[in-house]
């Protein structure tokens, strides 16, 4: 068993758990390390960010509770970056860079809000292509390493969450191919590891993790690595079938790092 979570969320962002109540989870299932990664505050979308006067409450219970609970787990204060943040991340403990975004002509809209909402954005805003949409996503994914600087690259195909059995778009359309593969060969040179994201599968989203099947055979045959996250947002979710998704993508090639060390 994998004995370790670095994405996990709070009520101090989107999540529907204290840190209290998601340490205690983590040592009941026998976690030696615990990672929390709050949402990074961006100025535009306060949607599911933590603000800032939170950003600063999180940090200091997250380090006020390393030491309270030092004997029984360890315990980290991370930030889950995303490109569009512009808060320094030097005091946290790690970075998960990310993008929740497309972009165009400088304003950002969000890929995970709801899937009526995507739609919305694609038809009023990208001329009802939604392959431009994708192409703007996977841009700014190209760009996570550089803007945030980041130990975890996270969740990479995103845009995919409401595309489930390719109800949206076509996942093997050769501009869609086009635009992840060309941001993957962007990001794996850096050598920071991909999530096995499965924060999707746990809310009903999805069937399988980002990245997909066929991203990780792609980032895995180019030398690229992989840590697993639950994404989790409730205290029952960390870890979530970590057993199962660990063995399905060491089986498509998919090698692992361990960050404890």
């Amino acid at each position: 068993m994998i004995k370790w979570d670095y994405h996990i969320h709070t009520r101090y962002c989107d999540g529907n758990s204290s840190p209290i109540e998601m340490i205690e989870s983590a040592i009941k299932i026998g976690l030696t390390t615990i990672g929390f990664s709050g949402h990074s505050y961006t100025d535009f979308d306060g949607s599911f960010c933590m603000s800032l006067e939170n950003t600063e409450l999180y940090y200091e219970e997250i380090s006020a509770l390393k030491e309270k609970y030092k004997d029984k787990i360890r315990i980290l204060c991370g930030i889950e970056q995303d490109l569009f943040s512009n808060l320094p991340t030097d005091r946290y403990d790690y970075v998960i860079g990310s993008s929740h975004y497309a972009e165009k002509e400088g304003i950002c809209y969000s890929v995970d809000h709801t899937k009526q909402i995507l739609l919305d954005d694609v038809k009023a805003h990208f001329d009802g292509d939604i392959y431009a949409y994708c192409e703007s996503y996977f841009d700014t994914v190209s760009k996570i390493i550089e803007r945030t600087k980041p130990d975890i690259i996270g969740h990479f195909d995103l845009v995919s969450k409401f595309n489930e059995k390719d109800c949206i778009f076509d996942s093997k359309h050769p501009r869609y191919l086009a635009a992840w593969q060309n941001a993957a060969d962007k990001l794996i040179p850096f050598g920071k590891p991909f999530e096995i994201n499965l924060g999707a599968i746990s809310r009903g989203y999805r069937s399988a993790p980002y990245p997909s099947e066929d991203m990780i055979k792609y980032i895995a045959s180019r030398g690229g690595k992989f840590i697993m996250s639950s994404d989790s947002h409730s205290a029952d979710n960390i870890c979530f079938e970590f057993e199962k998704w660990y063995k399905w993508a060491t089986d498509l090639g998919a090698e692992f790092v361990d960050l404890t060390v």
